[in-house]
């Protein structure tokens, strides 16, 4: 079977590097799905505005060429602990497919845009195909989800200087700090002194973790 993009996905994320590691997480941080030529006719999104839930298919682009193993060591385990990739949501995988639930904010028919609230999705990721949240057949309530269930997300407190923080829109601003609160380093990673940079929105944000708080440093426009 050879499946195409119908749309790629437009984020603050330059990179990979911060991208949430689950949608939902960071609920207000907003993207949009831009359909592609081919694809955009205004009646395939014929009530989808009914809807408050979208699932999008879509790929690892930056992963395809990445090597991959039966097992993956998970962040939410810090790393360092072993899964079968199949009991994760690794993007090393055979197919490099993800699978993310995003709120849907509005259908714009007139662009051919969804813009859409908590993806997990970095700028340019292709968009295999897009199917409303349903929630009678999607939602299960009080299941076991393995060793998420033991394993919480640790966020740090950030600190951000008021000159550094006005130069982001209120909306904005907000969701970066939450994208920072979830420790966007690799969960190895442990070095007070080292300097990390996160594409967001047009800059590179710079920051340091000592202990549980991160400290945005500086921002260069990119």
């Amino acid at each position: 079977m050879i499946i195409e993009p119908i749309a790629f996905f437009r984020s603050p994320f330059m990179s990979k590097f911060g991208v949430p590691r689950q949608s939902g997480l960071v609920g207000g941080l907003r993207g949009e799905i831009v359909f592609e030529p081919r694809f955009r006719q205004p009646e395939a999104l014929r009530g989808l505005d009914g809807f408050d839930f979208l699932w999008l298919i879509w790929g690892f682009s930056a992963h395809v060429s990445v090597p991959k193993h039966p097992t993956v060591r998970p962040p939410r385990l810090g790393g360092n602990r072993q899964m079968g990739v199949w009991a994760t949501r690794s993007p090393f995988r055979p197919n490099n497919l993800g699978l993310s639930s995003v709120r849907i904010v509005k259908v714009d028919t007139g662009r051919m845009v969804i813009e859409v609230a908590g993806a997990d999705l970095m700028d340019g990721t292709p968009v295999y195909d897009i199917k409303p949240y349903v929630e009678y057949a999607d939602c299960h309530a009080g299941v076991r989800c393995g060793f998420t269930d033991k394993s919480g997300w640790a966020r740090l407190r950030v600190e951000m200087d008021e000159v550094l923080a006005c130069l982001f829109p209120a909306g904005e601003l907000k969701s970066l700090k939450q994208v920072l609160e979830l420790d966007p380093r690799p969960h190895y990673h442990d070095d007070p002194g080292r300097v990390y940079g996160m594409p967001f929105g047009g800059w590179d944000v710079r920051f340091k973790v000592v202990g549980d708080v991160l400290t945005v440093t500086e921002l260069v426009k990119l």
